[in-house]
């Protein structure tokens, strides 16, 4: 039987709750895995919102005629279309970019308006798209809170508050997610290739949407270990919607002296054995075929400081990395801010993007 990642699923959603509580499950999760399982039960997202994100993204890559996308290709403000191989996540190791398609939408504008280009197919989709993007925008707003209360961060709203869009603008984007079936791609490799390679996510939370039997996530456990995370893990199988996928992204592991794990994981073509690229599949689960996800990037505002947050906890866990000769994330670097951050990172993924602006 495959091994899988042993991630906690943990329910937010009853404000009956002891909070405290929660908001401490949410931490330890973060600590020990960076990913964590939100039980989907409709209140924070409803489940005719997601089925109508992922039947948007199948008519965004399905139906929408290349022309119109091409018209929409992604620039440095990381909205737009990114075609195949376009994007290198892991750009050490890989021969070629991701096996994927894929398409980010900024954040709407005050008046629910998206301030960029979007093909004239899902044109009247962007009241819709604006609406999903809130949503999330809200639910990550209420795990910034439970985590900040987690770790007794001084003020315990510190978070929340970097992520208020009345605060500035920032990187957050809402990006819908294709990956053909290999059939459509025989020059990939299984063991040389990946859907999406290894990496670790850009901004402070990441919410992760996926569709029931549709494997190839991994995560790096401590050990160096690949491990598949299943769409619906024991407990959830009979749910009106697999969880929401929640990891810590780079920003709340510098925030925190790396006491939360901004965790590895890539997208792998499953079925073809433990060496290599090529994972384990979960029971229940195929690889072979076309897969989708919607991911939701959760970007403080732009201009905030990467610096340790006012928390006994995470000063102690810095002091003691520190102790053991070990650098903290943060280390002796400068003092990046959240879009000098971003704009570092998406200078790496997408080469030609900036190889061709050096070129004019």
């Amino acid at each position: 039987m495959t091994s899988v990642a042993k991630i906690p699923v943990i329910d937010i959603s009853d404000d009956n709750q002891d909070q405290a509580q929660v908001a401490k499950e949410l931490v330890e999760a973060a600590i020990e895995h960076g990913f964590i399982y939100i039980k989907n039960t409709g209140k924070d997202i409803p489940v005719e919102d997601v089925d109508a994100a992922f039947e948007l993204a199948r008519k965004l890559f399905k139906e929408t005629p290349v022309e119109e996308k091409q018209a929409c290709t992604i620039q440095k403000n990381n909205r737009g279309w990114s075609a195949m191989h376009y994007e290198t996540l892991d750009p050490k190791n890989q021969r070629v970019g991701d096996f994927k398609e894929a398409f980010n939408f900024g954040e709407p504008s005050p008046t629910n308006q998206l301030q960029q280009p979007i093909p004239p197919t899902i044109s009247s989709a962007e009241p819709f798209i604006s609406h999903f993007h809130t949503l999330c925008h809200h639910l990550s707003l209420r795990l910034n809170t439970l985590l900040g209360i987690g770790l007794s961060v001084s003020p315990p709203d510190f978070f929340t508050s970097a992520h208020l869009r009345e605060n500035g603008a920032s990187g957050t984007i809402l990006r819908l997610l294709y990956y053909p079936p290999h059939s459509a791609v025989p020059e990939a490799s299984p063991e040389k290739d990946a859907r999406a390679g290894a990496h670790s996510d850009y901004g402070s939370l990441t919410l992760l949407f996926r569709l029931k039997g549709q494997a190839g996530l991994e995560i790096q456990t401590r050990e160096g270990n690949w491990v598949p995370v299943p769409v619906c893990p024991p407990g959830t199988e009979n749910d009106p919607q697999p969880p929401i996928l929640v990891n810590i992204g780079d920003l709340l592991s510098y925030w925190t002296n790396g006491l939360l794990r901004s965790t590895v994981h890539r997208v792998v073509f499953p079925g073809a054995g433990a060496e290599g690229k090529g994972g384990n599949t979960v029971e229940g689960e195929t690889g072979g075929g076309e897969r989708y996800s919607i991911a939701y990037f959760c970007h403080p505002v732009g201009t905030m400081k990467l610096e340790p947050v006012p928390s006994e906890r995470v000063r102690a866990f810095g002091e003691e990395q520190r102790g053991k000769g070990e650098e903290t994330v943060n280390g002796e670097r400068k003092m990046l801010t959240a879009d000098e951050h971003l704009n570092m990172r998406l200078q790496a993924s997408y080469l030609k993007l900036y190889e061709d602006e050096k070129t004019e």
